[in-house]
C-alpha cells in the first residue's frame, strides 16, 4: 500500500461512511471520485437527520409546545456552530438558505433592489471571472439585463490561473460588485483573494466569494477573507442536501432589503406595508431547512473533531500523489494547474480523443464514479477548446489505492478504445 505522509486515518474514517462499503456492477467496490459534486454523508450527520425526524420534528420559532421549542433550538444550535466553523463576528450574520446558488442569487437580487450606495444600475459595473461556476455567472447576467450595468470578468492564463494583468482595467471606480470563486470547482485552482480584495476595496466595492468548494476543504476564515459575503453550501461538505449558508456583514444586512416575503422575515404587517425583522431572520422567509440545518450541524461537528487544517493536509499529499500518478497517463492533458501547488483536491482531464462520457462509463463499469461534462463551468471548457472533461475529486476519506484504482482504470479505458 502507498503511503504518502500527512495522510488521516482513512481506515478509520471511511468506517464512518456507510455508502464507500457499497459493491456494484458484480461486486465491484465503490470507488467514490465526485466530491466536487457532493460528498458522502458520514453516520454521525445521518444519525443526526433521523433523531430530528424521529424525536424532535415541529416548526421552529412561532410554538411555544416543547417539540417547537426543541426544533428551535436545534435550528439556531446549528447557526451558532456554522458562525464558529466560519469565524464569523456574529451568529446574525450567517444566513441559511437552500444552496450556494441561491445564496448568489439572493446577493444579486438584494443589490439590484437596494438603496444607494449599493444600487447596481445602468452607471454600475459588475466583475466576475471566466473560471465561475454557472451559479456564480448567471445571477449577475440577469442582474446586468435589470438593471442595465456593465458585465466585466477575468481571463484565464494558459495554465488555469486567473489573469489579474489587467486588474486595474477590471476593477475600476465604476465597479460595484466583485463576484468569484475561492477555488475553482472545474480545475481546483485556488484564487489570489488577497489581491483581488485589495483592489475591490481601493474602488469601494463590494466583494462577495462562493466558497462553495473552499468549505468543505480547508480552514474558512469569513474575517482573515475581509470580503463582504460568503456563500457555500452543505451537501458538499458532509451535510445534507437543500441546506446553503450565506454570510454576509452585519451591517450591510441592516441596510440591504430583502429579497423574498412571507412569514417569519417580518415585524409588522398590516394591509398597507409590512416591516422586516432583523437579520438572519430577514432573508429566511418561510419554514427554513430545519432538518438539514440540523444535519448541518452535525456536519461541522464531525469535519470540526477530525480539524480542517488536518482535512487540508491529507488531500494536498492525495492530489499531489493523484497529479503525478496521472501525468504518467499517455495522452492525458490535465486543465488547469498540472501541479499540486495552489490548487483543490479536483483534477479534471482529456484523455486523447475519447470523449469524457465515454471514459466516465467504462470508468463506472469498473465502479470508479467521476464526473463527465463541463461541470456547471463552460465558459472553461470554451476557453480551451474542449468540449467537456473528465473530473476527479478527493475528499478527507479518499485513498492513495483509489487513485491508483483510477490510474489502472484509464488504462482499461484506453486499451477499450484502442
Amino acid at each position: 500500500m502507498t503511503q504518502l505522509p500527512g495522510l488521516l486515518d482513512t481506515e478509520a474514517i471511511r468506517k464512518d461512511f456507510p455508502l464507500l462499503d457499497r459493491q456494484i456492477h458484480d461486486g465491484k467496490k465503490v470507488v467514490y471520485l465526485d466530491n466536487a459534486a457532493t460528498s458522502q454523508k458520514p453516520r454521525q450527520v445521518l444519525d443526526a437527520l433521523n433523531a430530528y425526524y424521529e424525536r424532535h420534528n415541529a416548526n421552529v420559532h412561532r410554538g411555544v409546545h416543547v417539540l417547537a421549542e426543541e426544533a428551535t433550538a436545534l435550528y439556531e444550535g446549528a447557526r451558532d456552530k456554522v458562525a464558529t466553523f466560519i469565524n464569523a463576528p456574529s451568529r446574525d450574520e450567517v444566513i441559511f438558505t437552500k444552496n450556494a446558488s441561491e445564496s448568489l442569487n439572493l446577493v444579486a437580487n438584494m443589490l439590484g433592489w437596494a438603496d444607494e450606495p449599493y444600487r447596481v444600475d445602468r452607471e454600475t459595473e459588475i466583475v466576475i471571472t471566466e473560471m465561475e461556476h454557472h451559479s456564480n455567472i448567471v445571477p449577475w447576467q440577469l442582474l446586468a439585463q435589470r438593471t442595465g450595468a456593465k458585465l466585466k470578468w477575468f481571463g484565464i492564463t494558459d495554465d488555469g490561473r486567473l489573469d489579474l494583468s489587467n486588474i486595474d482595467e477590471i476593477i475600476t471606480e465604476q465597479t460595484k460588485i466583485v463576484s468569484f470563486t475561492l477555488v475553482s470547482n472545474i480545475m481546483g485552482t485556488i484564487n489570489p483573494v488577497e489581491t483581488i480584495v485589495r483592489r475591490a476595496q481601493e474602488v469601494g466595492a463590494l466583494v462577495c466569494i462562493d466558497a462553495s468548494q473552499a468549505a468543505p476543504h480547508m480552514v474558512l476564515d469569513v474575517q482573515a477573507l475581509q470580503a463582504d459575503f460568503v456563500a457555500f453550501t452543505g451537501h458538499k461538505m458532509c451535510g445534507p442536501t437543500g441546506i446553503g449558508v450565506l454570510w454576509g456583514r452585519q451591517e450591510l444586512l441592516e441596510d440591504l432589503p430583502p429579497f423574498l416575503g412571507g412569514g417569519e422575515m417580518i415585524e409588522t404587517v398590516s394591509m398597507h406595508s409590512s416591516t422586516y425583522a432583523p437579520a438572519p431572520h430577514k432573508f429566511e422567509a418561510g419554514t427554513p431547512p430545519i432538518a438539514q440545518a440540523v444535519g448541518l450541524g452535525a456536519a461541522v461537528d464531525y469535519l470540526t473533531a477530525i480539524g480542517m487544517d488536518k482535512i487540508a493536509a491529507h488531500e494536498h499529499a492525495i492530489t499531489e500523489y493523484a497529479v503525478k500518478r496521472l501525468l504518467e497517463v499517455p495522452d492525458l492533458r490535465i486543465v488547469g494547474p498540472s501541479t499540486a501547488e495552489d490548487r483543490g483536491a479536483t483534477i479534471s482531464f482529456t484523455l486523447g480523443d475519447i470523449h469524457p462520457h465515454d471514459v466516465g462509463q467504462v470508468l463506472d463499469e469498473q465502479g470508479i464514479a467521476v464526473r463527465v461534462g463541463h461541470h456547471c463551468a463552460r465558459p472553461v471548457c470554451l476557453r480551451y477548446g474542449i468540449p467537456a472533461t473528465t473530473r476527479a475529486s478527493f475528499y478527507l476519506y479518499s485513498t492513495p489505492a483509489e487513485v491508483d484504482a483510477l490510474v489502472e482504470g484509464l488504462e482499461h479505458v484506453r486499451n477499450f478504445f484502442g
